[in-house]
């Protein structure tokens, strides 16, 4: 089983026919106005946590939520059990919103975003003794930071393989705190702007960080992403998409199948492959986790993106 913590949220996407590159004057960054006028709204159950749990569940994998939100989620929690994820550790909190994100994607898939934090912000209330017991794995997304140093304390203390995703809350992360939620982790993961930020933070190159974690792991959209470890590093492809609706989730996908996949006991070419195709499932759909395949689907898809078979340990017996 894979604890996934961070957010539970509602996630509004609003989609804009233009680039935002035109609309912006490099004079006037001082008062920066911006208005856009959007082509779509779509209201979706979003979050981080929520996403990996709903992405591993599609690839079989046992999944749970580690997590508090409003009591307007109460329905999202519904939809999650359902999908044959746990939810034992998702706190409903009374008087509070689940969080809310706001984003607008361009044509470019440049994407603006504004995130209103609400329950989420008491997460630190949650350790790793509030969710099922034995995980294998805990994915660290981006939440309250003291919710993320206290997860990451904890699954060192006691062994816990954990990734550290810190995604969009790195800027409200001390630089200490970034270096010791890298040391001890299973894997280190962001794209590559928040890669740069983390080495910023830390004072230390990919290789640096790999002294403290086993792996690093760098997405880069279209182009695929870059695996690194202590001995190796392995570029992965992108698996192609049929039509791309909106890459927002795409990145926690990806997480998802990579942490699959090696927990399976794939090697990193294979497992990045797994993530790349789960990442594409979602660029396809309008939402994070509209998405949905069988698992001859996906190995049909990963035999015809990657000319190779999908290995055969990956698919758990019935």
């Amino acid at each position: 089983m894979v604890l996934c913590t961070g957010s539970i949220a509602y996630d509004y996407i609003l989609t804009f026919k233009g680039r935002f590159k035109e609309h912006i004057l490099l004079d006037k960054t001082h008062i920066l106005n911006l208005s856009f006028l959007v082509d779509d709204l779509q209201k979706r159950r979003g979050g981080v946590a929520g996403n990996y749990a709903y992405n591993l569940a599609l690839l079989g994998y046992p999944s749970a939520v580690l997590a508090t939100a409003g009591t307007d989620a109460a329905e999202y929690r519904d939809w999650l059990a359902a999908q044959g994820v746990d939810c034992r550790g998702l706190r409903l909190l009374e008087g509070e919103l689940s969080a809310t994100g706001f984003t607008t994607t361009d044509m470019d898939d440049n994407q603006l975003t504004g995130y209103y934090g609400g329950a989420m912000w008491r997460a630190a209330m949650l350790g790793l003794d509030d969710g099922p017991p034995q995980a294998d794995a805990v994915i660290i997304g981006p939440n309250d930071p003291g919710a993320m140093k206290r997860l990451v304390g904890e699954c060192r203390e006691r062994g816990v393989r954990f990734v550290f995703d810190p995604a969009h809350q790195l800027p409200m992360m001390k630089a200490e705190d970034v270096m010791d939620s890298a040391d001890g982790a299973w894997i280190v993961i962001g794209n590559d702007y928040e890669l740069e930020l983390i080495q910023q933070r830390t004072q230390r190159d990919v290789q640096g960080l790999l002294e403290l974690s086993q792996i690093v792991v760098t997405t880069l959209g279209r182009h695929g992403s870059r695996i690194n470890t202590r001995t190796e590093s392995v570029d992965i492809p992108p698996a192609p998409a049929v039509r791309e609706e909106d890459p927002t989730g795409a990145g926690d996908a990806y997480r998802a199948g990579l942490v699959a996949a090696l927990l399976r006991g794939l090697d990193l070419q294979a497992a990045g492959r797994v993530a790349s195709l789960a990442a594409t499932y979602a660029v396809e759909h309008i939402g994070t986790i509209e998405h949905r395949y069988t698992r001859e689907d996906f190995a049909a898809r990963y035999r015809d993106s990657f000319e190779s078979d999908l290995p055969e340990p990956f698919w758990p017996d019935e």
